[in-house]
């Protein structure tokens, strides 16, 4: 079956979402520790969060880009996710979208989170041809997740290398018992989905609990 060219897959549970994050070791290995990010983390800055574990690979090199060393998992309400997608702005503007690229602009500038479609990856961070969710987070939206939707952060840098040996040892089948199960996301509502270009494919559950998806 064809993937959509849009559309949020993640780790999620009823009320959680899992994503991604890469930082220094200075930053991410206190945030794993205390189960919550240091003050040193930078709450007026724009912060992207990946639901695609594979995309967090690719773009960290499995954890081997300088200042990206600490790979995280962070679990975050729903409700949280959630609003950041219903007040989002496209990254970029969008003919048929927006009126135009004044009001895109506008729009964009007082939106406390951006959304970036890039190419899913596959366990060689070959390009997919259907594309990954990035979100960025800034003002309101940032301060809102490093201090209200955070409900746990763990360190899967281990797990990221064991997976990574595997694919270099060309053990396909092993690395892909390890990876996190994700499944299309149920994006809330027409508006939120209309900006962030997802289908009613991924928009036809919201309303309906989710099943409960468990960490491998």
């Amino acid at each position: 079956m064809t993937e959509p060219q849009h559309q949020i897959r993640a780790l999620y549970t009823a009320s959680t979402i899992t994503v991604y994050q890469a930082y220094r070791p200075e930053i991410g290995l206190p945030a794993a520790r205390d189960g919550r990010f240091p003050a040193v983390w930078q709450r007026d800055r724009m912060t992207w969060i990946k639901p695609s574990f594979l995309w967090m690979m690719y773009r960290s090199g499995w954890g081997s880009k300088d200042g990206q060393e600490a790979l995280l998992a962070v679990e975050i309400t729903r409700e949280g996710f959630e609003w950041a997608l219903e007040h989002a702005c496209l990254a970029h503007y969008e003919h048929g979208l927006h009126p135009d690229r004044a009001t895109w602009k506008r729009q964009l500038k007082r939106s406390p989170a951006r959304v970036q479609w890039d190419p899913e990856r596959d366990l060689h961070l070959r390009a997919l041809p259907h594309r990954s969710l990035q979100l960025g987070l800034t003002g309101e939206a940032a301060q809102r997740y490093a201090d209200e939707w955070t409900v746990s952060i763990t360190d899967i840098t281990p797990l990221a290398h064991t997976i990574h040996d595997h694919v270099r040892d060309g053990d396909l089948a092993a690395a892909r018992r390890l990876l996190p199960a994700e499944h299309p996301y149920p994006v809330p509502g027409p508006t939120a989905c209309r900006e962030v270009r997802c289908g009613s494919d991924v928009s036809s559950g919201w309303g309906r609990p989710a099943p409960r998806i468990l960490k491998e």
